[in-house]
């Protein structure tokens, strides 16, 4: 029996960022088999909604770091489905917000059961100290000062500035 390939081989492991880039794309791609009839964002806009309450969808878009348009064919995506709906703010009837619906909450409670399996199962070979340091340090880089800002920047970016500098003058 051959020994079990690391997910990423050799040297390049010896960066953390090539590490938490390539575990990200497995638990990703995990997560989102995990989900059936859901993708991984469709995920996160109703247990934002079920955190927060109904949301314009402007906010919700900022609140997730989904842009607009991959946000409104989320949202057609969710309210086709029966688990969101749009709905007038009631203080600005020019506006519309965001809410879950039951059936959103079923499938969210449902999601969230399946997440937690599949935490067991990618992290069964940390010990519960092990698995309570990683998520609290996970933690503190997402809302850290750092990356966020680092994100925002190049999220924000035109996609001519995103091209490699060789590029850019061709484009």
């Amino acid at each position: 029996m051959t020994e079990p390939q690391p997910l990423v081989p050799g040297t390049v492991g010896d960066h953390t960022s090539c590490l938490l880039v390539k575990l990200g794309q497995v638990m990703f791609r995990l997560a989102e088999e995990e989900l059936p009839g859901l993708r991984v964002r469709h995920y996160s806009i109703l247990q934002a909604l079920a955190d927060n309450g109904p949301t314009p969808q402007l906010a919700l878009g900022a609140y997730l770091r989904i842009d607009p348009a991959t946000m409104v064919s989320s949202l057609d995506d969710l309210e086709n489905a029966g688990h969101a709906a749009r709905v007038r703010d009631p203080g600005d009837r020019r506006r519309y917000l965001v809410e879950i619906t039951e059936s959103g909450r079923t499938v969210l409670a449902g999601a969230n059961e399946r997440l937690g399996e599949l935490d067991d199962q990618a992290f069964a070979e940390l010990s519960s100290t092990d698995r309570k340091s990683l998520h609290r340090i996970l933690s503190k880089l997402a809302s850290g000062a750092t990356l966020p800002a680092a994100f925002d920047a190049i999220r924000d970016q035109p996609a001519s500035r995103k091209l490699p500098s060789s590029q850019r003058a061709s484009a």
